[in-house]
């Protein structure tokens, strides 16, 4: 489907498609016609994932397909000219699949400490939101680390999974992020195997939150809350005496739990779980980003700020969003609050500080406000219900966003 359709108006297509009428689905929502109407006609915001997903389920169809997922990657001096389909590749290589075949590994395996520092580089372009970079560089870095797990003996092995796991985690991370949903699955229940393989529980509690992000992005929102709580469960003991490094991924798991309670509409889950993200958040002390995870005390504040606006409850992001001081955290970080805080605010219709918010946030990460489809969905609204001709910030932002 086109980009260049509303949620609301997507609803209306596929509603027609399944040759229902307006009364059937208001019904199988639980909502009214005239709410229905409004949606489809735009009069009405669909900016909760939680309402959505109730249409999509009625309808018959993914999150993804109402949402417009996936976006085109756009090619760029970091992407090249292949992009998610070679990473696509990449992950369906079956000969890098099982040794069980006998088919003998393709090269020699790269040194540990240079494979580590290609896997630091892909996780530092995701957490600056260059999609392209890292897309660019994930199939041969994929190549790379399974040809290492599969050589390599011991200790060494036991590293070369941990790499490995990472590196299908920055796969999947980057995939969910461009709207390859599925193939994120893909990437991160393989990275799980493979964290699982390194015997290193911080790596395996962070493939855990990988996992997590997927089933939200499909919108199994029950489901990832209690694959939070069953890796809770499963970390919970090694608390006592943790590193920094794990005591950032606990904490950071609950905080991808917030977001599956909010979008699953359980409030008392979402307080549950930024009450134990704030108190891992209090142990570690500051704002650090160990594994990548941007946890600390401003990413539990980020957090609250989503949960209650996708809880509907926008004042409370208006009146929280702006207080928050995200300059010490990673451009991805930083980019996400903006868009969660413009959405608050064009609920209120605050429309001109919701798009110098957009706007803002495109100059620090043009490829993920490009990707993410809230910030299209926010602007194609603008757009659409403007009454005159609309601003030259907004045409142009609407035209670089390909949603016009």
């Amino acid at each position: 489907m086109t980009t260049n359709l509303t949620i609301g108006e997507r609803v209306a297509w596929y509603r027609r498609r399944r040759g229902m009428s307006q009364e059937v689905l208001a019904g199988l929502v639980g909502r009214t016609v005239d709410w229905l109407s409004k949606a489809e006609n735009n009069r009405l915001e669909l900016d909760r994932l939680s309402v959505i997903k109730s249409l999509a389920d009625a309808l018959d169809v993914s999150l993804g397909d109402l949402l417009a997922e996936p976006t085109l990657m756009d090619w760029t001096q970091d992407s090249g000219n292949r992009t998610v389909p070679a990473l696509r590749s990449a992950l369906m290589n079956y000969r890098q699949l099982t040794p069980l075949l006998g088919l003998p590994t393709e090269g020699e395996p790269t040194q540990l400490g240079e494979l580590r520092s290609s896997v630091t580089e892909v996780m530092d372009a995701y957490q600056a939101s260059r999609y392209g970079f890292a897309t660019r560089r994930l199939p041969l870095l994929l190549a790379d680390a399974l040809i290492a797990a599969q050589a390599y003996e011991g200790t060494d092995r036991e590293q070369a999974n941990e790499l490995l796991a990472l590196t299908y985690q920055s796969a999947a991370m980057v995939l969910g992020k461009v709207g390859e949903v599925d193939l994120a699955w893909i990437a991160a229940d393989r990275g799980l195997g493979a964290a699982q393989q390194s015997g290193n529980p911080a790596v395996t509690g962070s493939l855990f939150r990988s996992v997590a992000h997927c089933l939200l992005t499909t919108g199994r929102f029950d489901a990832a809350v209690q694959l939070v709580g069953d890796a809770a469960d499963y970390l919970r003991p090694g608390r006592t005496g943790a590193s920094l490094d794990f005591l950032s991924i606990y904490g950071t798991l609950f905080l991808a739990g917030s977001m599956a309670g909010a979008r699953a509409d359980d409030r008392s889950t979402v307080r549950e779980f930024l009450a134990e993200a704030d108190r891992a958040a209090r142990m570690l002390g500051r704002d650090a980003n160990y594994m990548w995870t941007a946890f600390g005390p401003t990413n539990v504040d980020i957090h609250r700020v989503a949960t209650a606006a996708e809880l509907g409850d926008m004042q409370v992001a208006i009146d929280l969003g702006p207080q928050v001081d995200t300059s010490s955290l990673p451009t991805e970080r930083r980019t996400r609050h903006n868009i969660e805080v413009a959405r608050a605010l064009s609920a209120h219709n605050r429309i001109d500080d919701a798009l110098a918010m957009i706007l803002e946030a495109e100059s620090w990460a043009p490829e993920q406000v490009r990707s993410h489809y809230l910030a299209r969905e926010l602007v194609l609204t603008w757009v659409r219900n403007h009454r005159d001709r609309p601003s030259q910030a907004m045409a142009g932002l609407a035209d670089r966003l390909h949603v016009v």
